[in-house]
């Protein structure tokens, strides 16, 4: 039996209409369903409703199959949201990427320190206010300043104070994603795995991002010393204090991790507030 073009195009736009809301279902139980228009999801059942009707009162059994499937489908969309909307709204787990170098793990003071050591210098900290080593050094030192980040540089950096405790807290309440720009220092990359391995094993690997453009990130929130890496995220900015980024004024600043443990404390009062409010108000509205 021969299928007209007509038949595949009806068949081809049945199974796409009927399968769309597959993938919202899956996303639903990852993210909730706060996003979801309740307005949007009433009309597209009453729609369906109504192409089923006229698919049994003229008999076509495609309009029927295609339709009843995708009553199932939006009607099992439409009662998650009805349920986590009774329940009090579901609160999606917060994505924080944070970045490595001078925020978990003191690469400044190495620098400084092997600076000092190849020049003789006395060079501090603060005498790199609004400029990385790189920039503050002399021009003929500048080629032997770049070339310390060799591999060796990253393997035994110091910790952040506070930094392992608040990221354990962080990573047992939220989706914390080390990202870190190894491009810039590509020998860099198996050292700083191990490093984190070693400080931070509760962080999963397959949560460790080695990247260049840290716009490809799909976080909440980016924690990280270098300004430009803000450019292009689509989420939130928290720029780390360090001397050379003293003069940034466009981003929101921390300047330890207990500050950052203070930061996601409030957050997650406010998260927790919210679908607390929409209960109330739920109440309230039932009682008048």
């Amino acid at each position: 039996m021969s299928i007209s073009w007509p038949t595949l195009a009806g068949v081809a736009a049945a199974l796409c209409t009927t399968l769309a809301f597959v993938p919202q279902l899956l996303t639903m139980r990852r993210r909730g369903s706060t996003d979801l228009s309740a307005t949007m999801l009433a009309m597209i059942l009453v729609g369906q409703a109504l192409w089923l009707a006229y698919g049994v009162m003229i008999g076509a059994m495609p309009v029927i199959a295609a339709n009843a499937a995708s009553l199932m489908l939006v009607s099992a969309v439409a009662f998650r949201k009805a349920a986590a909307r009774r329940a009090g709204g579901v609160r999606r787990r917060l994505r924080i990427a944070i970045d490595m170098d001078e925020v978990m793990a003191d690469a400044l003071a190495e620098h400084i320190r092997r600076y000092n050591a190849a020049f003789g210098g006395t060079l501090s900290a603060a005498q790199l206010h609004g400029r990385h080593l790189e920039d503050w050094a002399p021009r003929v030192q500048r080629d032997e300043v770049e070339a310390m980040y060799d591999a060796s540089f990253f393997a035994d950096l110091a910790v952040m104070p506070d930094c392992q405790d608040v990221v354990r807290e962080l990573a047992a309440r939220h989706d914390v994603f080390i990202v870190t720009a190894a491009m810039d220092v590509p020998c860099s990359f198996d050292t700083k795995f191990r490093w984190l391995q070693r400080h931070f094993p509760f962080i999963p690997a397959a949560q460790i991002v080695f990247c260049g453009d840290k716009g490809i990130v799909d976080a909440d929130y980016l924690i990280d010393d270098r300004a430009r890496h803000f450019d292009r995220f689509k989420g939130k900015p928290l720029l780390y204090s360090a001397p050379h980024n003293a003069a940034e004024t466009r981003y929101p600043r921390v300047s330890s991790w207990q500050e950052i443990r203070e930061f996601f404390a409030r957050v997650d009062g406010r998260m927790k507030a919210v679908p607390q409010a929409a209960g109330r108000a739920r109440q309230l509205d039932a009682t008048t």
